[in-house]
This record gives C-alpha cells, sequence and structure tokens, in this order.
C-alpha cells in the first residue's frame, strides 16, 4: 500500500508527513521527530480515543490522506542533515560511478548500534538473500525493511543512515531498544540505547528470515515451497546420547536444525577446527532409566545436512559467577580461510560428498598453476615488446616468437569442462537439495569481530571478500581470483583491508576479534 500523505500539527506548525500503515508507529514516530525535533521517548502523538502506541494497530485508527495529528512533547535539537548532499548513482556521470563503485556503501552509527551495521554489512556476503528479498511479492516487516536498506545502500555513495531498518528491528526485537541508564553511551542524553551482541542480532534477524519464500536455481520464488533460510542457511545436526556408565543402554538420536554451529574455546583451543569438535564431542550428566540415578553421557554431534552459507560462532562470552557477568574469552584462535566441513559431517553424508569434494581439490591446484603460467606468458611477452628498436623508418628483421611451453587454451573452456565433469560426480539427493553444499568445502566471505573486553560494550566491526561483490560474469572471469583483500565496514567508514592483515583478528587482546563468521560452499564452476 502507497504511503498516506498526512499532517502534524506541532507548537502551532503544520508540517507534512508520509504514513505508511503496513510499517509500525515506532516509524511513523520517526518521521515525526524528523519533522518536529520532539524525540519519540516524549513524543505523544495523538488519535481518536487516547495516544499512539508502539503497538497500536493502523487498522483500528484507520488514517485518512490529509488527516492531522496533534503531537505534544518538548523537541529538542533537530537531526543534523548528512555534511555532504547524499548523491544517488543515476545523478552521476561516467567518471563519477567509476569512483564511487570502487568501494561498498557504510552504515552511519545512530548510537551503539555498530553491532546491527556489521551484521547487515556480513548478510551482505548472500547475494542470493537479496534475490529472494527482491523477488518475493510478500514479506514481513523485517525482511521488507532489510530489502530496501539494501537497495537504498546500492543506490549511494555515501554512508547510508539506516533509521528506519533500526526502526523496525527495534519494533521486532524489543530488546534492541534497551536502554543504557548508566548515561555513558547514547545519544538520547542521559538515558542512550545500549550496545547489544552482534552474534545475538545475526540469530534475530535469521529468524525474522525464516518466513521469506525460497528460490529455485533461476532466482524465481518458489511459492509453497522451501523457505528461503532452510534453503541456504539452515544445517542439520544429528545428535546421539550414550550412557558411560551404562553401555548396554540404547543410545537415544535426535534430529535438530541449527543456524550456527559453535567454536569453544578452552585453555588449549588454538585453532578454530579444534573448538568445533570440542563443541561437538561433549559429555553431561542426566537421568539414566537403566541406573535409576544420575550418570555421565557422552554426546556426539555430526551434521546430516550443510547449507550453502555456513556461519560459525566463536564462543568468546562466558558467564563468571565471581563478578556476576558475561566476560570475553581473549584467547588467541586461529581460524581458516578455507574450511573443510567433512570431518564434522556423518558417515552417510560424507560417502556422499567425497567423490565430488576430492575431485574439486585436484582441480583448484590444476587451475591455480593455469593461472601462474598466464601470469608468466604475460610478463614474457610484455618483457619481449618492450624491448623492440623503437626507431622510426628503419625496418628490423623481428625475429620469430617462441612457444611460451604449456600454451594454454582460454579459461572458459576449462571451466566448461571441470564443471561437466563435477556435476557428475554429485550425489542425486544432494543435487535436488537446491540450497545445500554439494561438496563440503567453503570460503570464509564476511567476519563480524568485537573490540573490547566487556560484553556489553566495545565495537563492532564487519569485513567481507571482495570477490563477494565482484560477480563472475557469464563471458568469463570478471574478478582476478588472486585478489584476497577484504572490504573492512567500521561503521560508514569503508577501507580496504589487506588478506595478509587477517591473523590480526585471530584475538589475543582487547583488540578487534573474529566472533562470527560466515563461510560459503565452493562453487563447481
Amino acid at each position: 500500500m502507497a504511503p498516506l500523505q498526512v499532517h502534524v500539527k506541532h507548537a502551532g506548525k503544520t508540517l507534512d508527513v508520509n504514513l505508511d500503515t503496513s510499517l509500525p508507529p515506532a516509524v511513523f514516530k520517526d518521521a515525526v521527530y524528523q519533522v518536529t525535533g520532539v524525540p519519540p521517548e516524549r513524543m505523544k502523538v495523538m488519535i481518536k480515543g487516547g495516544v499512539l502506541k508502539d503497538d497500536t494497530d493502523w487498522k483500528k485508527v484507520a488514517p485518512k490522506v490529509g488527516q492531522t495529528f496533534m503531537v505534544i512533547g518538548a523537541a529538542g535539537e533537530l537531526p543534523k542533515p548528512p555534511e555532504k548532499p547524499i548523491v544517488f548513482l543515476e545523478d552521476m556521470d561516467e567518471s563519477e560511478i567509476a569512483e564511487a563503485l570502487s568501494l561498498p556503501v557504510g552504515l552511519k552509527n545512530l548510537g551503539n548500534t555498530c553491532y546491527m551495521n556489521a551484521t547487515v554489512q556480513a548478510m551482505r556476503a548472500i547475494p542470493e538473500l537479496q534475490t529472494a528479498l527482491s523477488t518475493s511479492p510478500h514479506l514481513d516487516v523485517l525482511p521488507r525493511a532489510l530489502r530496501d536498506l539494501y537497495s537504498n545502500m546500492s543506490r549511494t555513495t555515501e554512508g547510508y543512515i539506516p533509521t528506519t531498518f533500526l526502526t523496525v528491528l527495534r519494533q521486532v526485537v524489543p530488546q534492541f531498544g534497551e536502554v543504557d541508564r548508566s548515561g555513558k553511551n547514547g545519544i538520547l542524553g542521559p538515558a542512550g540505547y545500549a550496545q547489544q551482541d552482534a552474534e545475538e542480532c545475526w540469530t534475530q534477524l535469521a529468524n525474522g528470515l525464516k518466513e521469506v519464500p525460497g528460490i529455485d536455481i533461476t532466482g524465481n520464488t518458489v511459492s509453497g515451497g522451501r523457505r528461503f533460510v532452510d534453503q541456504f542457511m539452515m544445517a542439520e545436526m544429528r545428535r546421539e546420547l550414550k550412557c558411560d556408565e551404562a553401555p548396554e543402554e540404547p543410545s537415544t538420536v535426535t534430529i535438530e536444525k541449527v543456524l550456527k554451529i559453535e567454536c569453544n574455546i578452552s585453555a588449549t583451543t588454538n585453532y578454530m577446527h579444534t573448538g568445533i569438535k570440542d563443541a561437538m564431542n561433549s559429555q553431561l550428566d542426566k537421568n539414566s532409566p537403566s541406573l535409576g540415578r544420575q550418570a555421565v553421557y557422552s554426546q556426539t554431534s555430526r551434521l546430516s545436512r550443510l547449507p550453502s552459507y555456513l556461519t560459525v560462532h566463536m564462543v568468546r562470552f562466558a558467564w563468571r559467577r565471581d563478578i556476576g557477568k558475561k566476560a570475553k574469552i581473549m584467547r588467541k584462535v586461529k581460524f581458516a580461510s578455507e574450511f573443510d566441513a567433512l570431518e564434522i559431517v556423518t558417515d552417510e553424508l560424507k560417502s556422499k560428498l567425497t567423490p565430488v569434494s576430492s575431485r574439486l581439490k585436484s582441480i583448484e591446484k590444476e587451475r591455480a598453476e593455469r593461472r601462474k603460467v598466464r601470469k608468466r606468458t604475460k610478463v614474457a611477452q610484455e618483457a619481449s615488446s618492450s624491448s623492440r628498436p623503437a626507431e622510426e623508418n628503419t625496418d628490423v628483421e623481428m625475429a620469430p616468437v617462441s612457444e611460451v611451453p604449456g600454451d594454454l587454451e582460454e579459461e572458459s573452456v576449462y571451466r566448461a569442462r571441470e564443471l561437466a565433469e563435477l556435476e557428475g560426480l554429485v550425489d542425486a539427493d544432494l543435487k535436488n537439495d537446491y540450497g545445500c553444499s554439494v561438496t563440503g568445502l567453503y570460503d570464509l566471505v564476511a567476519i563480524v569481530t568485537h573490540k573490547g573486553a566487556d560484553a556489553d560494550a566495545g565495537h563492532y566491526i564487519g569485513f567481507v571478500k571482495k570477490s563477494v561483490f565482484h560477480a563472475k560474469s557469464g563471458g568469463g572471469l570478471a574478478f582476478d581470483e588472486d585478489d584476497e583483500d577484504w572490504y573492512k565496514f567500521d561503521d560508514d567508514k569503508v577501507s580496504v583491508f589487506p588478506r595478509e592483515k587477517l591473523g590480526t583478528i585471530d584475538g589475543g587482546g582487547e583488540d578487534a576479534s573474529a566472533y562470527v563468521l560466515l563461510y560459503r560452499s565452493k562453487s563447481l564452476a
């Protein structure tokens, strides 16, 4: 439904505002704040029969075009306009567009919202999500707000102000609207919004997207089928529980869906894959029906489905009884830029993944060797051309150019041949499960880090691999595959982050530590 043009009356002035009845009243209040300067927390919007509340049903209010709402409340300082006017791509010439597109756009911090900014940027590493959001005709309020946010971010070159999305997020997930009464943080004066946990934001956002329809291989919405999150982000975990003290007691097996796998960090954890294995092999105490008492059980967990996008949560915050709050685990834990998940899957799934996984590893080595040959050939040709005499009006007898050892065909020829071979190795069940990983091999594409020692404070930063923003084109490779650098999203400050510096966010202190990692299944092409 198109927004309604209404009026608000405040301090003797009548002002025009758009009202979208498909969005929560909190979004309308924010729009009123933009023109009156009355902060939402001390604003009263009068409606028939009382005051407009954040949970008021617009259908009961039944607003009409041209309707006037009375606003009561003391105005503060009006929100400041951006230092530079926002320029949209359609208003630029070709040179300005080229410069603007060199870096993706960042998000302004609206007062302890770095947790949200980093999470939103990391989720941009899932292009299929943006496809699903843009093609679905019917979306709930949060997915619709995320769709509009990504759309607006793609159309501007300046740091974007995510006011509407933040308002909707706080409406859907009230915990993100908690106020910090300490007065140390925020932009609301004595009581600003509290800092939140980026991993909780990731989980809540993923849960809020669970009703987004899935897509097929062509990118079209699949009506009545699986949902997008179930397709591309949801793993399945098989858990087997055995009693250590009564081996004859039958084991129990459960299957559950999980949005992420965890990496436990202990005093001996040095690598991410060992922390993941520790989390999947645990012991617990529970009542044994055969022994009639509490007994020790061993729980073995293995993944029975791998999604295209696998999220790893580095469990860096633990509850400290002695201080009565969560504390950060500072230990340095190395994470992998490539992850082989075959070690943490069920035997049945492993047998399905192994043929294509093994062959893809070999093919990747061949691809790397071809890139080296092409680069050596290019350097040799450039050196040969630069050494030729350039004297005018002089006939020079050119020596025949010798063939470069290992002359290659066009890369697209090799890729087509390899793709056909690999697709022939994909298990039929996996091929029918669009959105799952058919290889079990992953590339790291996004990271959310936490800086600081306190779980309820600090600063979050997002990192996304550059190749995510430079997709391959049908006519060949549009992006240098040897470019392994990243983009660093520190709110609205965006910069290139060299691959060689990834080791600096392993942890080991109060500086930025990897907290949420997003892995993408390797492509067969």
